[in-house]
């Protein structure tokens, strides 16, 4: 199985000598709750390894819970780690890969060109407790310039698929208009990434729902979860 071959590069990155992707719907689903045969999915997690090995030998995940909470991960260690309860993960050091799984949810790519990286899980939760800014400010807090980051917001629903309710909204703008409203995630990362000093934001023109026979989506009904991964190559 390649992977990489099969999932949707983020742009800009490769100049930084690192690789970030969202696996695509063709790789198959990485949820580990899913009611597929748990040899299966392990199997795709194995040969995702199998490629990021040439990278480096760690691989960090952790359990999601739609949060803000965000690792920092040490070069002590090898194989694949799951940790509990965060949605970010930042390595100072090349050579450990990071991973998240999505469905509509945002994965945030953010990268420097000393190998520094940061990638984060934000949903409605993720975004209103502005997980970016920490994952910009754990990196910031570690000698590196938030306006060298590149960040990208990669395949997630989109503002036209993506309607909430009036006190959701609330959460995430402060307006309750007291109707369910559409809002766009990804705009109101952009936003936040930018308030917290970065100044290279893209964002993907990929809608999992719009294009839901690339991806995977959860309002879609989808049960599978495709993953976010960075990693910057050990030199």
């Amino acid at each position: 199985m390649n992977v990489v071959g099969q999932s949707e590069i983020a742009p800009g990155f490769a100049d930084l000598g690192v690789l970030a992707f969202t696996t695509t719907r063709a790789v198959g689903s990485f949820g580990l709750s899913s009611e597929e045969p748990a040899k299966i999915v392990i199997e795709r997690w194995s040969a995702l390894r199998n490629e990021l090995r040439r990278a480096g030998p760690r691989l960090a995940t952790a359990a999601q819970v739609h949060g803000a909470t965000v690792l920092v991960h040490a070069t002590c260690w090898e194989g694949w780690l799951r940790a509990d309860e965060a949605d970010g993960h930042v390595a100072m050091e090349r050579g450990t890969a990071l991973a998240v799984t999505v469905a509509d949810c945002v994965p945030v790519f953010i990268a420097h060109e000393s190998g520094a990286l940061a990638l984060l899980h934000s949903g409605w939760r993720g975004t209103a407790a502005r997980i970016v800014e920490r994952g910009i400010d754990t990196l910031v807090n570690r000698g590196v310039a938030a306006a060298e980051l590149r960040v990208h917001l990669g395949p997630a629903i989109c503002g036209e698929c993506y309607e909430v309710s009036g006190d959701v909204y609330a959460s995430l703008t402060g307006a309750n208009p007291g109707r369910p409203t559409k809002v766009d995630l990804r705009a109101l990362i952009a936003d936040h990434a930018r308030q917290a000093g970065a100044r290279d934001v893209s964002i993907s023109k990929w809608c999992t729902r719009h294009d839901n026979d690339r991806f995977f989506s959860h309002r879609a009904g989808d049960a599978g979860r495709q993953l976010g991964v960075i990693v910057a190559s050990a030199r």
